[in-house]
Formats: C-alpha cells, sequence, structure tokens
C-alpha cells in the first residue's frame, strides 16, 4: 500500500468514527437541547451571511430549497427566524434571524465550544490551529465538489 492509499485509509475510517462521535454528542449531551443540529446550522449561516433567500440557504449548506423551505417553516414557527418580501422582489422572500434565533445559537455555540474545549483541552494551540485549519480544508473540498461546483467558496460560511 503506498503512504497516500495508507493515509486515505487512516482517514476514510477517522471521518466515519468523527460523524458518529458528532452523533453521540447530539445524544449524549446537552449541547443541542434547544435547537437541533439544522436549526443551529441555518441559524449559524444566517449569521455569517446576513438575510438571504432560501435558495441561497439552502446552497450554502447543501440542502434542497424545498428541503431547507420547509425547515425554515418550522423556525419560523418556533420564532427563530423571519420571513420577509424582497423590497427588488415581491416574489422572493428573505429570511432573517430573530433575536431569540441568535441567542439559541449563541448558547449552543458556547455548550459546543465548552465540549470541544474539554475534550481538546491537552491539545497545544498550534495543535488546535492545524486541525481547524484542515478540517476545514476538506469541508471547502467537499463543498466545492458537492455543493457549488466551480464556485469561489470565499462566500461559504466557514465551519
Amino acid at each position: 500500500m503506498t503512504d497516500t492509499a495508507a493515509a486515505l485509509d487512516v482517514l476514510e475510517l477517522a471521518t466515519a468514527v468523527l460523524a458518529r462521535n458528532f452523533e453521540l454528542l447530539r445524544r449524549r449531551s446537552d449541547v443541542y437541547k434547544e435547537l437541533d443540529k439544522s436549526e443551529y446550522l441555518l441559524l449559524r449561516t444566517l449569521d455569517q451571511l446576513g438575510p438571504i433567500d432560501v435558495s441561497t440557504l439552502a446552497s450554502a449548506v447543501g440542502l434542497d430549497p424545498s428541503t431547507a423551505g420547509r425547515q425554515v417553516t418550522v423556525m419560523r414557527g418556533r420564532e427563530l427566524v423571519t420571513k420577509i418580501h424582497d423590497t427588488a422582489d415581491r416574489r422572493r422572500w428573505i429570511i432573517a434571524p430573530t433575536e431569540q434565533g441568535l441567542e439559541l445559537m449563541a448558547l449552543t455555540r458556547q455548550r459546543r465550544l465548552a465540549v470541544s474545549a474539554e475534550l481538546l483541552g491537552d491539545w497545544t494551540p498550534d495543535e488546535l490551529r492545524t486541525f481547524a485549519e484542515l478540517l476545514t480544508r476538506h469541508n471547502n473540498a467537499v463543498a466545492t465538489r458537492y455543493l457549488n461546483p466551480g464556485e469561489s467558496r470565499s462566500q461559504a460560511p466557514r465551519m
């Protein structure tokens, strides 16, 4: 096995375990007490990109517009987001987080950060920075391939 093949084999297993570990975090902690994972990501994306239409929001997180629209409808019912007509095109709706949505997003973010700080407390700042850079690079590669091929990722939320 080549060095690249061996590294990819380790990475393949590590990403499978990482996905499982995120699910364990969701089920065994209070991180997502007020928001579920999708609500959190949609609110983080709206916070980063500002008020946007459902299609843009869907594209930014890798959902089809109908799925994002259903999630936005649920979030509106929970008063996490508002939906207003676009002033330039009355057929288009603009989605924005509410104060309550931003507060719950911030609370969830703080819980997520606390769990990460606890789990990675013995890592050096350089190790954390390197891991964050490589994970971001991986996420950007996935986004480039599957979200909007050919489009610059400078507009994408940094996850």
